[in-house]
């Protein structure tokens, strides 16, 4: 039985039903009881990031096979547990790099003209002219060289900028570098000298609140920050306070620390603009990951091997 916890649906998946037993539940991540219960019997399990599966969660699931992440963090899985108890963990790495680069150069343009500001305004009757600041020509800043900020890299080269790009663990080819006018840098000389940073770090227990006010201290006053990675890396007290202090002109933030968020932080502020984590959500991206994970599933309930295997078992046991 494939187990759904999330929502997660498509063509692919209800067509995958029609083969094997499938079970939908979008809010079953919510009651952990019910879900391990229901867990017992599954070969499959399809989550998102809300799902929290644990090693206990794993351990109790004698005849799971594979867990199929739609989407790309893997903070809410025990990958390591995944591989000692053999069960195949799976994830469409980089399929949703382009939604998530065009979601923050969009972020990015719209703080650059004050669209959200404007639109209000102009819709109040008012007829506000004011004028905003250009990204060309500027230097725009990577925390994190993965897919996501490669991405990014690739549809800012329209724009004529300088890339500046930090990541401990990447090491690109010096050629593709220069194809995007990008230099890889230390952290400080990224958040000292660009005109905009994107955040694509991974949540690690390395990365957390990594941008805390001594980091914001250090940005331009007229910088922008956009995130995109994971809501951790940034310490939402410290960035609410420079924004109201006009430490840093403005942010966007697709992520949070805790999602939903319980609190009002930031809501108030005409500087930032907020979504609730869809930068990696459209319908082609979408549709992209779950006929990956479609494919997966099918392949480690049929005896096959996976492609997009991120932990170290690669094929589904017997």
């Amino acid at each position: 039985m494939i187990l759904i916890s999330e929502d997660v649906w498509s063509a692919e998946f209800e067509a995958l039903a029609n083969s094997f037993p499938l079970i939908r539940e979008p809010e079953l991540w919510s009651n952990a009881e019910e879900l391990k219960a229901k867990l017992a019997t599954a070969t499959a399990l399809v989550v998102r990031n809300r799902t929290q599966v644990s090693r206990d969660l794993i351990a109790s699931a004698k005849n799971l096979k594979i867990i199929a992440r739609a989407g790309v963090g893997l903070d809410n899985i025990d990958v390591k547990a995944a591989d000692e108890f053999g069960v195949v963990v799976c994830a469409a790495l980089g399929i949703n790099a382009t939604a998530v680069a065009e979601e923050t150069l969009a972020m990015a343009l719209a703080l650059c003209r004050k669209l959200i500001e404007l639109d209000s305004s102009t819709r109040a009757g008012q007829w506000n002219r004011k004028a905003g600041v250009e990204i060309s020509g500027k230097t725009w800043g990577l925390l994190g060289f993965g897919a996501t900020a490669r991405a990014t890299a690739e549809l800012l080269k329209g724009f004529k900028v300088k890339v500046l790009a930090y990541d401990p663990f990447a090491k690109p080819e010096q050629s593709y570098l220069d194809s995007i006018n990008c230099h890889m840098s230390s952290l400080d000389d990224v958040i000292s000298n660009s005109d905009f940073i994107s955040v694509h770090l991974p949540a690690t227990s390395e990365t957390k609140e990594i941008i805390d006010s001594k980091k914001i201290s250090a940005m331009k006053k007229s910088a922008l920050l956009i995130s995109v990675g994971r809501g951790e890396v940034i310490n939402e007290a410290d960035l609410e306070q420079a924004l109201r202090d006009g430490v840093i002109a403005g942010a966007g933030l697709d992520v949070r620390a805790q999602e939903p968020p319980k609190d009002k932080r930031f809501t108030d502020l005409d500087n930032v603009i907020l979504a609730p984590h869809i930068a990696g959500i459209t319908h082609e991206s979408q549709a992209a990951i779950n006929r990956v994970l479609v494919s997966e599933i099918s392949a480690a309930l049929s005896g096959g091997e996976q492609k997009y295997a991120v932990g170290a078992v690669k094929r589904a046991k017997g």
